[in-house]
């Protein structure tokens, strides 16, 4: 009996422990998140991307993909100026653990077992940018299924710094009815090596 509630204890005080410790992250990028409408834009580009191929009409999918330009721009633009304005924390603040699961704290007494956001937002605000600007001149509908990986991918990241990687590819799964491998295979090259590289992918 006595192990039994030592054990609810423990457990307990566990749980206590990493919501504290999320909610501390959270609250962190949130507060960065807040100066921008990234989320906003992103919404409106999936939606938008959503539309424009299952439109059949040529003529309407073409007018919805010309509306679309102004919120890739500014997704590129803003995303761009938080990734520049989050690589200013303190990289303690900033590890985010490789493994799937994330115990709190893991990250300041084993650093080396992790990687730092800020060199990912980077990897991410340079992915975008490529993809808008069209860098590898992919055509309309590729373009927009690259883009969508792109900031699935970026989304993924965020969720993995708050909770942890088992979480965030279930939110992903959930989300966008997409495993966190497809996104990963559906980025750009330079992306995904880059990003492979930084969390051991």
């Amino acid at each position: 009996m006595d192990l039994l509630i030592l054990a609810l204890l423990l457990a307990f005080g566990t749980f206590q422990l990493k919501s504290a410790y999320q909610r501390q992250r959270i609250a962190l990028l949130g507060s960065h998140l807040a100066h921008f409408q990234i989320e906003k834009l992103m919404e409106t580009l999936t939606e938008g991307y959503m539309r424009a191929l299952g439109e059949r009409d040529p003529e309407r999918q073409a007018q919805i993909w010309s509306l679309l330009a102004a919120p890739e721009s500014a997704l590129e633009d803003q995303f761009r100026r938080f990734a520049a304005d989050f690589c200013r924390l303190d990289p303690a603040l900033t590890r985010v653990v490789r493994g799937p699961l994330a115990l709190p704290y893991l990250d300041r007494l084993l650093p080396g077992a992790c990687f730092d956001l800020r060199q990912a937002l980077q990897i991410h605000a340079k992915g975008i940018a490529a993809v808008v600007r069209n860098d590898e001149s992919r055509p309309v509908k590729e373009r927009a299924y690259t883009l969508l990986a792109e900031m699935f991918l970026m989304q993924h990241t965020c969720h993995w710094f708050c909770r942890s990687k088992a979480t965030a590819s279930a939110r992903l799964l959930t989300r966008h009815h997409t495993a966190y491998a497809q996104v990963l295979d559906g980025v750009s090259f330079g992306t995904r090596q880059a990003y492979r590289e930084l969390v051991g992918a």
